[in-house]
């Protein structure tokens, strides 16, 4: 028997839907079952950027023991709090999890996952600036990547940011190994 919980379904709009919500406005309510209800997530997709300006490596930070998925690996960010924009989430849970104060948090993508546990809608907003050195706070890993990443496993909300990059990049072939 296995420990790893199935696979969530993908249950959102296509990958090249726009941010639904300025990342300054509060998340918007949607009308799901009430055992159902999405949480909602501010995702942080830090980019360093290349010496011509490019977009390059991406950071991906391994999910802490005692979480659900303790182990697979994913981008940085949190649940909203009562009240909270998704920039706010994004600032507050970088300060907490990864111990930086970002710059601005660029909104990029919103996608549903479902998974056994909870259904997420994932708010991803690129960031390309911060300040402070990287302090893993929860005792996670961290690792700067390209596409394939190398990392694994990847959290099932993590490949569509792949596929995205991948998008965006030109990359061919395979988002990431396993």
């Amino acid at each position: 028997m296995s420990d790893v919980s199935p696979a969530p379904a993908l249950v959102s709009a296509p990958a090249s839907a726009p941010v639904s919500a300025p990342a300054s406005a509060p998340a918007p309510a949607a009308p799901w079952p009430e055992d159902r209800i999405p949480v909602d997530v501010a995702v942080g997709v830090l980019v360093r950027r290349t010496p011509d300006g490019q977009e390059g490596e991406f950071l991906l930070t391994s999910r802490p023991e005692g979480k659900v998925y303790a182990g697979y690996w994913e981008y940085p960010g949190g649940k909203l709090e009562q009240g909270e924009t998704v920039e706010q989430a994004l600032r507050r849970e970088l300060q907490e999890e990864l111990g930086i104060t970002i710059g601005p948090a660029h909104p990029w993508k919103v996608e549903m996952m479902d998974y056994p546990h909870a259904r997420v809608r994932l708010h991803f907003c690129k960031v390309f600036d911060w300040e402070g050195e990287f302090e893993m706070r929860e005792q996670q890993a961290m690792a700067w990547q390209t596409l394939p990443v190398q990392v694994q496993p990847v959290l099932p909300g993590t490949i569509p940011v792949l596929r995205w990059f991948a998008e965006e990049r030109g990359h061919t072939g395979p988002t990431h190994v396993g």
